[in-house]
């Protein structure tokens, strides 16, 4: 589950600043369906706040204590109030249902086997209200880049970023892809120039190909019901980056 990768709440809001057309959709999609939220692998509420602060009773479940320590911090701080419960998305039962559940950044891919997606699924569904939708989003993979893991650190520019305490931190990542169980193992390492690598933390990523996605999401009891490319809505294509999937109770 790559959990040391997650016990740097405040590093990882830094690296991953959030906001951008993502929070657009999922708060657009929230408010289209109304009635209670609930977000599987939350992380520190970069979606769900927002979701919350605009009247929505939400949940958020996340499987690390220090991303929903902060998510806290950040909801108290916008007063908004966000029902936090730490759990496993695999299987979790919150006693009620919902009217729309959803797993974005690519959160469902820490789940690297197959029984445990369809499990995963099956608990979404138990807590799918009648009418309610659930929608996850997932990259759309690369056969070319996942050739291309070939376990070098390279810096990753774009995810450089300022720490207050520390000054700029550079961001290395390598990986192999291990193609049998169709995961990317990496390491990724933050540096400054006073410390390096002060933090070394693994990220495993499984990829779901398109084909397979189908597959998985009908052996949890849902149907897809719509698959889009990109935030915009455009259609699901060879070529667009994500797998943005819109589903029911079958």
């Amino acid at each position: 589950m790559s959990e040391a990768f997650y016990s740097h709440a405040r590093l990882y809001d830094l690296m991953f600043p959030g906001g951008g057309p993502a929070v657009d959709f999922y708060r657009a999609e929230a408010n289209r369906q109304g009635g209670r939220v609930l977000e599987l692998g939350c992380g520190t509420g970069h979606k769900l706040i927002p979701i919350a602060s605009d009247g929505h009773p939400c949940v958020g479940v996340d499987f690390s204590s220090d991303m929903l320590a902060e998510a806290q911090r950040k909801a108290n701080e916008r007063g908004v109030a966000v029902e936090w419960v730490q759990g496993d998305m695999r299987a979790f039962d919150l006693g009620r249902t919902f009217d729309f559940v959803f797993i974005t950044a690519n959160s469902l891919l820490h789940l690297h086997d197959a029984e445990d997606l369809v499990s995963c699924f099956r608990s979404v569904r138990r807590h799918l209200a009648p009418g309610a939708r659930f929608v996850f989003d997932v990259f759309n993979p690369s056969v070319r880049l996942l050739a291309e893991a070939d376990g070098v650190r390279r810096t990753r520019e774009s995810l450089s970023f300022m720490d207050p305490d520390r000054g700029n931190v550079s961001v290395d990542v390598a990986e192999i892809y291990d193609a049998p169980v169709q995961v990317t193992r990496g390491t990724w390492h933050l540096s400054t120039d006073s410390e390096p690598d002060f933090v070394v933390a693994p990220l495993e990523i499984r990829s779901i190909f398109p084909q397979e996605l189908p597959l998985l999401v009908s052996l949890g009891g849902l149907r897809l019901v719509e698959r889009f490319g990109d935030w915009s809505g455009r259609p699901f294509a060879v070529d667009t980056p994500l797998q943005l999937c819109i589903c029911e109770s079958a």
